[in-house]
């Protein structure tokens, strides 16, 4: 989303030309599939972690652009609302020490954010909501200045022809309008990016949608919205309502939200962007110069730069990519169901737990997605986000009796997909004594029924207790977070009380060999 458009001439109003090239680019992803001229598979996995800005008192602090002027580092870019960053980690091979790898470079660089974030009153936090934000801190004028997202906003709010509606009913119930997107902005997330060939794109992408709901169930962390308490992964709901184009009338004829966990197992990349084109009007009508026909029959490589844009406004949980690097295209899975946060840890072992389930998934001789129907994984995902690690799922019995049965998530995950995660990550090389500490932390998860969420709910009712008011308590929840957040140790180990001013005491870390620093 940080790539720049020049919203100007009369691209925006050519959307027959547009459609056109759409189609030409597709037509261009079948023939390349067709004639195998992607890259060899690479092994490389992709991190990007989108943060919050707050205050000294937990609030939201709309200065993205001033952090990033003192950050000064491509890896770090804007995102939907002045109050967010994302930070983007170098590629790496999925293999040897890169969980230790991954959370050495993320401690560095956030550690590094922390700092510059300082000298303008404000501070990094890795959470999927911000519980502190009111529905008067997200509106147009909160928009980061980047042309695309002034552009998607006009656009979308011109599609949908009304104000965007969030009604949500969780432990609480929160009815807001907004005339813009900007609400979507609360929503901060990792996403992981894994690098397939074509043959095995169709079984890493179905795995990933049926392991949705187990990540999570694990891995919740956004129970809170505009001051109310929702679902313990409030994150989807908002996010499809906040993007929602469709009129109250499409809605009831069945048309799709542009926010879409989907509808059906794929047997190839090709399913999805096809279906991208068949179902969701194009929103950003910008045509770039290149003909990709032409340039596939030239013998050359088509950038698909329609096609990679329309594909950027459809918001699947795990959405299909398409580059090209030095010169070769290649095919990604991007998985965007976790939120942001608790801590480092907490992100690579998400990381870890995500990384070898798919791979054990997709080898599996008779594949989960064989005997879950989709959607039963629908479904699943909407049961883990509003239960989060009290969720019971439906999943495929074992052995050859088949069907499904009813299972808490939390015995799902010890019993039967900690154990292939392990097999997954052993398949990749990564090295024994980093799996197990990283999938040690979905275990321990488990076994004491605590995540990101769970933390963040108890102490908010632990702070009213204490008699603070509402808005109070979720601010003193938030600071907490934040104090918690930066020791580093992982969030099933956080207490819940805390008295005043009590000094946190920082973690000791793993280092990437193997020992630990304060």
């Amino acid at each position: 989303m940080g790539e720049k458009v020049a919203a100007e001439g009369n691209d925006l109003a050519d959307r027959e030309r547009y459609r056109r090239k759409l189609h030409d680019c597709l037509e261009g992803l079948r023939r390349l599939l067709a004639e195998k001229r992607f890259d060899r598979p690479k092994n490389l996995m992709g991190l990007e972690i989108e943060l919050n800005l707050a205050g000294a008192d937990g609030r939201p602090r709309m200065l993205n652009s001033q952090v990033l002027e003192r950050i000064a580092s491509g890896d770090f870019q804007t995102e939907l609302a002045q109050c967010n960053l994302e930070v983007n980690i170098t590629p790496h091979r999925l293999s040897g020490r890169v969980l230790d790898q991954l959370a050495e470079e993320l401690r560095t660089g956030l550690g590094y954010a922390e700092r510059k974030s300082r000298e303008v009153a404000a501070r990094i936090v890795m959470i999927g909501i911000l519980p502190t934000l009111n529905a008067d801190d997200l509106t147009v004028a909160s928009l980061s200045a980047n042309d695309r997202y002034v552009l998607l906003n006009d656009q979308m709010r011109a599609a949908r022809g009304e104000d965007f509606v969030i009604d949500i009913q969780g432990v609480e119930r929160l009815i807001t309008r907004s005339p813009s997107i900007a609400p979507e902005a609360a929503c901060t997330s990792v996403q992981l990016h894994l690098q397939v060939t074509p043959g095995r794109f169709a079984a890493v992408w179905n795995a990933a949608q049926a392991i949705a709901a187990a990540q999570i169930a694990v891995g919740a962390n956004s129970p809170f919205l505009f001051g109310r308490e929702l679902w313990r992964e409030s994150r989807p709901p908002v996010f499809q309502q906040a993007t929602d184009t469709r009129a109250p009338e499409l809605q009831a004829q069945g048309v799709r939200p542009r926010t879409w966990f989907g509808e059906r197992w794929v047997d190839s990349a090709y399913d999805l962007f096809e279906e991208n084109l068949r179902f969701f009007p194009p929103l950003l009508p910008l045509c770039g110069p290149q003909d990709p026909l032409r340039v596939l029959d030239e013998g050359g490589v088509p950038d698909l730069a329609e096609l990679i844009l329309h594909n950027g406004t459809i918001y699947r949980w795990n959405r299909p990519v398409y580059a090209v690097a030095d010169g070769l295209p290649h095919l990604r899975v991007e998985n965007r169901v976790l939120p942001a946060g608790p801590t480092v840890a907490d992100v690579i072992a998400n990381t870890a737990f995500y990384y070898g389930l798919v791979r054990a998934l997709a080898e599996q001789p008779r594949p989960v997605w064989t005997r879950l129907p989709f959607t039963v994984a629908a479904a699943n995902f909407d049961t883990a986000c509003r239960h989060g690690i009290d969720a019971t799922l439906r999943w495929p019995r074992p052995g050859r009796a088949g069907g499904l049965t009813e299972i808490p998530a939390v015995r799902l995950v010890q019993q039967e997909l900690l154990p292939l995660a392990a097999a997954g990550l052993d398949a990749w090389g990564v090295e024994p004594a980093d799996r197990d500490y990283y999938l040690g932390i979905i275990e321990a998860r488990c076994a004491r029924r605590a995540n990101g969420a769970s933390w963040q709910t108890a102490a908010f009712h632990h702070a009213l207790r204490q008699g603070l008011p509402r808005d109070a308590a979720l601010a003193a929840m938030t600071r907490r977070y934040s104090e918690l957040m930066h020791t580093g140790e992982p969030v099933h180990t956080w207490p819940v009380p805390w008295a005043a001013g009590a000094a946190v005491v920082p973690a000791q870390r793993r280092t990437a060999a193997g020992g630990t620093v304060a």
